[in-house]
């Protein structure tokens, strides 16, 4: 007969083996988290496996959970560093910053805030709950630094968009890595300097020879469309073609086609679509070209690419059809944008966003169908309409000179938001157009009494 302690061995290193091979199921880990606790097992290394799970992946409040539960049973478990440093993770990915800094006392009380695992995993947790000052102080209290903490804190300052401390801190790094450049490169990105977003990847490339990775080129790509810089464009997709990024990562081919698209190039936007096969293609790649399409007013086009995608068998989100019915908008394709607009709600069963409505108005106003556009304002959802609905029809019936329903739609503008000046214009002029000055100067005397804003003029001469 097996031994009771040799039948619970057997079960343990059984459910460990599976807890390996469905570490990604949260049913199954679950279950055996479960089987844990009635075995009652003692191993924290097989504790940690499950806290780990949990912390990294879809579920960290229950790595909080259970650790609560395991500190208050009687027979305590001898947590250590990797518990602890799991734990802050998880509050790193729940941007819970006070609990965070509660296993922040709790490791020092316990001897763990020395190991320097612990304390990149704190720096880190800081930095996820925009608690950067304390971050830094985490950082600098730390006897060694490796790498991974000066990243952790340089990417962390440029993401919260601090990145005058970030460039400072990246300057004097003992040593960097691609993960350094990438993290100060994505930090000018977002801040919109592109100049030196470009610079900086310039001298990473060429100065400094580290290789970019594919999160690297997904970062300097809207520097170089911002900039217009096609040269450089050119440059980079001939660099990914010989490292085979193209081929790893379906992402920088996708971004590729908007780069060239916003760039000015559309014949190569074209090619490096037509260049993905089609077992590679996914949903973005489609919606990219739709999107070029759309962008240079060939509407046919983009509609032929949208049937083209459904008979491969792609099927559309919500974005495809906002792309799409744009297209059609910008190229006077009202009917099939109508056409559309329906086959998103009955054969996708997608429910219209605000988005896709202010598109959907946008069209059927620059065709001078006003009424229906009118229709479709009133049928938006009282707790989805917005004013910004209602603007963009009033400029279609100043386009159009529809003035009955201008001085309608103003008047619900107004009751919605009646400090922005550009509305009391916007009507004035419409009233001026139809010869009924005496009521355009009262919509300009309202405009003073309401006191309402107006954007100032600006001259580039």
């Amino acid at each position: 007969m097996i031994h009771r302690t040799t039948r619970r061995k057997i079960s343990v290193h059984y459910m460990l083996s599976v807890f390996h091979n469905h570490k990604h199921s949260r049913h199954v880990i679950q279950q055996i988290h479960s089987h844990f606790l009635v075995l009652g097992t003692k191993d924290i290394g097989l504790w940690n496996s499950i806290i780990k799970h949990y912390a990294l992946h879809l579920l960290p409040q229950e790595a909080i959970l259970l650790f609560k539960f395991l500190k208050n049973q009687s027979t305590h478990l001898p947590f250590n560093s990797f518990t602890y440093s799991y734990l802050i993770k998880a509050c790193a990915n729940l941007k819970h910053g006070i609990a965070g800094n509660q296993f922040h006392c709790l490791c020092a009380k316990v001897g763990f805030d020395a190991h320097v695992y612990v304390q990149t995993a704190l720096v880190n947790m800081y930095v996820e709950c925009t608690h950067l000052m304390e971050a830094r102080k985490a950082f600098e209290k730390m006897p060694e630094r490796n790498l991974v903490s000066w990243n952790v804190l340089v990417t962390g300052f440029a993401k919260w968009g601090e990145i005058g401390i970030a460039r400072a801190m990246f300057d004097v790094m003992p040593e960097r890595n691609v993960v350094s450049w990438t993290g100060l490169i994505d930090g000018y990105t977002r801040l919109s300097q592109f100049d030196q977003a470009l610079s900086l990847f310039r001298r990473m490339v060429v100065h400094e020879g580290v290789k970019p990775t594919e999160v690297t080129l997904l970062a300097i790509f809207p520097a170089i469309w911002n900039v217009g810089l096609l040269e450089v464009c050119q440059s980079l997709h001939a660099y990914i073609d010989k490292c085979g990024f193209d081929m790893s990562d379906v992402r920088v081919t996708n971004s590729l086609i908007d780069v060239y698209a916003k760039c000015g190039s559309l014949k190569s936007a074209i090619e490096v679509f037509e260049g993905i096969t089609s077992t590679r293609r996914n949903l973005v790649s489609w919606t990219s070209i739709i999107s070029t399409y759309a962008m240079y007013g060939f509407a046919k086009e983009a509609s032929d690419h949208f049937q083209r995608m459904e008979t491969e068998g792609m099927k559309p989100n919500r974005i495809t059809f906002l792309t799409v019915v744009n297209a059609c908008s910008h190229g006077g394709l009202v009917d099939k944008g109508l056409e559309f607009y329906q086959k998103m709600i009955d054969d996708y069963a997608i429910s219209p966003d605000i988005k896709l409505y202010g598109c959907l108005i946008d069209m059927l106003g620059r065709a001078g169908r006003l009424e229906e556009a009118e229709r479709v304002a009133l049928s938006i959802p009282h707790e989805t309409v917005n004013v910004i609905i209602w603007r963009t029809l009033l400029g279609a019936c100043s386009f159009h000179g529809n003035v009955d329903m201008g001085e309608r739609i103003a008047r619900k503008i107004m009751e919605m938001e009646s400090k922005y000046g550009g509305d009391y214009v916007l009507l004035s002029n419409i009233l001026s157009t139809a010869g009924r000055f005496t009521d355009s100067e009262k919509v300009r005397s309202l405009m003073d009494e309401e006191n309402a804003y107006k954007l100032p003029g600006v001259t580039l001469v």
